[in-house]
């Protein structure tokens, strides 16, 4: 089994927490941004990653690759099997992969993606109109919905926490942290899940990645 991308990505992460949960082992194998070569362009036609292979079988998106875990390793099941509890975990999913990847986007981007990666420019003007504008919407509403204890469905782990969680690490990442004072319901519940070691071996390695490449930009000047 193996899933082409990096961890940084929040969709890759996504796919490698679901796995570790499960106790499945897959090969990561650096892809996307001109990187992965014929496998890759095999399993994502497109360029995206993450992608995955299992056996002759290949996938993207990181969507549909946990419905293929999910239903070929049904131990430590992370999708509901009840209908309330499945709408509101793929809800939470699908609010994850587009209005907080949509959100956050600008921050992670500009701060080490675009000058790190790629060697442009940050527009850090972008970054902080996300950091004040566009996050904050996204953690009002988490504030109101996240549990003092415990999980978001069924008080249990499942897809919708290691969704909503895998995005919002990044912003730690590059220094701008979920604020703890405007938001400490969200901030205990992000600790709670991000210590998980599923969690937490993955971002050890990504914050040495992201030192090892020069750390994140604060400023436009030190690109």
């Amino acid at each position: 089994m193996i899933v082409y991308g990096s961890t940084l990505s929040p969709f890759v992460r996504k796919v490698m927490v679901v796995c570790a949960e499960k106790g499945l082992a897959p090969e990561l194998k650096p892809a996307g941004m001109g990187q992965g070569g014929p496998e890759f362009a095999e399993a994502s036609p497109f360029g995206k990653m993450p992608a995955f292979r299992d056996g002759d079988f290949t996938l993207c998106d990181s969507s549909a690759i946990i419905h293929y875990i999910e239903a070929k390793y049904p131990e430590a099941g992370l999708i509901p099997e009840a209908p309330e509890a499945r709408g509101r975990t793929i809800w939470f999913e699908e609010f994850a992969d587009t209005i907080i990847v949509g959100a956050n986007t600008p921050i992670f981007f500009n701060r080490f993606v675009g000058p790190r990666v790629l060697r442009m420019t940050p527009d850090i003007a972008a970054a902080e109109s996300a950091e004040r504008e566009a996050m904050p919407k996204v953690c009002d509403y988490l504030e109101r919905v996240v549990p003092d204890e415990g999980f978001l469905v069924e008080d249990r782990l499942t897809l919708a926490d290691i969704a909503v969680a895998s995005p919002l690490a990044n912003l730690a990442l590059v220094g701008s942290p979920v604020d703890p004072v405007r938001y400490p319901r969200v901030t205990r519940y992000l600790n709670r899940i991000l210590e998980r070691p599923s969690f937490a071996t993955i971002l050890e390695q990504d914050r040495k990645t992201i030192a090892a490449m020069g750390g994140a930009v604060r400023e436009a000047a030190a690109a």
